[in-house]
């Protein structure tokens, strides 16, 4: 089968929303992507018109998304195309999709400060039950436990060079860093 992989640029439209389901937990979210051109005639930045995709992401990453991801920050998703068709209320409407495969925040706008997820080591039967499905072998609830912890720890790091109060200090300035 060929599908159709993107790389969009853009901001959070929506909360993500997750639900656990029979198949692994999955995030969804609405993303909107401006293009910005260069007006030559006022010699300034233009925003295009802007789309809006639905991003879906199954399983851990959708997990760390539903943790990590508010309405307005600019990310980096990349994953299949959908297009798909449907019928409602007498109109045919168009909505297009993208499974995400992988999503980051765009750090040409920012910062991030990355968290790796601690997972619980699954037993044996757990592993080979997990590998003859075809499925991760991370139990349903220690995913749940791990995307809880990390949406009660947001909020709480602290970026590099910034203090609490809001003033800015370079990296490797001040207490703990040599002086």
């Amino acid at each position: 089968m060929n599908d159709t992989v993107v790389t969009v640029v853009g901001n959070v439209a929506t909360g993500v929303e997750f639900r656990e389901s029979a198949t692994g937990g999955v995030a969804r979210f609405r993303f909107a992507v401006s293009a910005r051109r260069w007006d030559r005639q006022k010699e300034t930045w233009a925003d295009g018109p802007t789309s809006f995709y639905t991003v879906c992401a199954w399983r851990t990453l959708g997990a760390n998304l539903a943790a990590s991801v508010s309405v307005g920050e600019p990310l980096v998703v990349h994953g299949r195309l959908r297009v798909r068709e449907e019928e409602r209320d007498g109109q045919r409407r168009t909505f297009v999709d993208i499974d995400a495969l992988a999503v980051g925040h765009d750090m040409t706008r920012g910062t991030s400060a990355f968290r790796r997820v601690v997972r619980a080591t699954p037993s044996s039967t757990e592993r080979h039950g997990a590998a003859t499905q075809g499925q991760e072998a991370v139990p349903r609830a220690a995913r749940a436990e791990s995307a809880g912890q990390a949406r009660q720890v947001q909020g709480q790091l602290s970026v590099p060079g910034a203090d609490p109060g809001g003033r800015e200090e370079p990296v490797g300035v001040g207490a703990g860093a040599g002086a």
